[in-house]
């Protein structure tokens, strides 16, 4: 399935252009096929809407959209209004996490930067650590037992043979600064070095010394999804301390633009993967010595 989130962003802007273009305004549109105006608006913003295809429905068919046009739009409808396997787990894994797993679904490829552990290359006791820790600095939604168990659903989907290409470029700091015991940090470095060797998955390390050229520097973790169908937008998820901001291509395109860009820079500046495997297994080392020497 492609990400039910992306499509609604796609059909969002179907809608909105079409309805321009016939000079209607919201509630002149809603009175020609008899829905309430506010669906017509959570449409066109994105939102999920209950019986959102017979909607759609109305508004091309009352608009004059026919032909392959008219199929395609009813297909990203369709799509939109998918509930992906996340749905299962409600509110316990999170509605981060949840995001994330939307936007993973369909993707051809995902990229991203990453100051901390890449939650699709954490093992499952790292995991339960982070979710401990997070909720040790306030409250939280998610279970930690089914947040750690979603986190493994979504490592899955990289194992399959239409699964994602995935690169990561990760700061020396996620590897430097403890984010769990030693023995678990040591065990977790020593997986991503082994994820680093299967043919999918890429693993760059940017060393603290590193000069990114034009000395720019990222300011949060970030990751950038691409997906196989060219109607659908590229998309951009910023992680923050506590929500997450999506930019699509749609209608944010050159603030896309700009993270594509510092994402290439700091690719480049970035050790080349057999490198980064090197540094791992040289890191790993070191936490089990200094775990072994305690």
């Amino acid at each position: 399935m492609i990400s039910p989130y992306v499509r609604r962003q796609r059909l969002a802007v179907e809608l909105r252009v079409l309805r321009e273009a016939a000079d209607l305004t919201h509630t002149e549109l809603a009175k020609r096929i008899g829905q309430n105006r506010m669906k017509i608006t959570r449409l066109e913003n994105g939102h999920n809407v209950r019986d959102s295809q017979a909607t759609v429905m109305r508004i091309i068919d009352e608009l004059g959209v026919d032909g392959k046009r008219w199929t395609e739009i009813m297909a990203v409808a369709r799509d939109a209004s998918e509930r992906g396997w996340w749905a299962s787990f409600g509110q316990a894994m999170g509605a981060r996490q949840a995001l994330y797993a939307d936007l993973e679904a369909g993707a051809s490829a995902i990229a991203e930067f990453q100051p901390f552990i890449p939650g699709l290359l954490q093992t499952p006791e790292f995991a339960h650590q982070r979710q401990v820790a997070e909720a040790e600095i306030g409250p939280v939604t998610f279970q930690a037992e089914r947040a750690v168990e979603a986190r493994q659903t979504r490592q899955r989907m990289l194992r399959r043979p239409n699964g994602p290409a995935y690169e990561v470029v990760l700061d020396e700091i996620a590897l430097r600064r403890l984010s769990a015991p030693p023995e678990v940090m040591a065990a977790q470095v020593e997986h991503m070095a082994g994820c680093a060797r299967e043919s999918k998955i890429t693993v760059r390390v940017l060393p603290l010394a590193a000069a990114v050229r034009g000395y720019v520097t990222p300011r949060s973790a970030f990751s950038l999804y691409t997906y196989p169908d060219q109607g659908d937008p590229r998309v951009i998820a910023v992680d923050t301390v506590t929500t997450d901001v999506v930019l699509t291509s749609l209608t944010e395109d050159t603030q896309v633009t700009r993270y594509t860009n510092l994402y290439k820079r700091l690719r480049r500046a970035a050790l080349s993967p057999r490198e980064s495997v090197e540094f791992l297994v040289g890191v790993a080392a070191e936490l089990a010595g200094k775990q072994g020497a305690s």
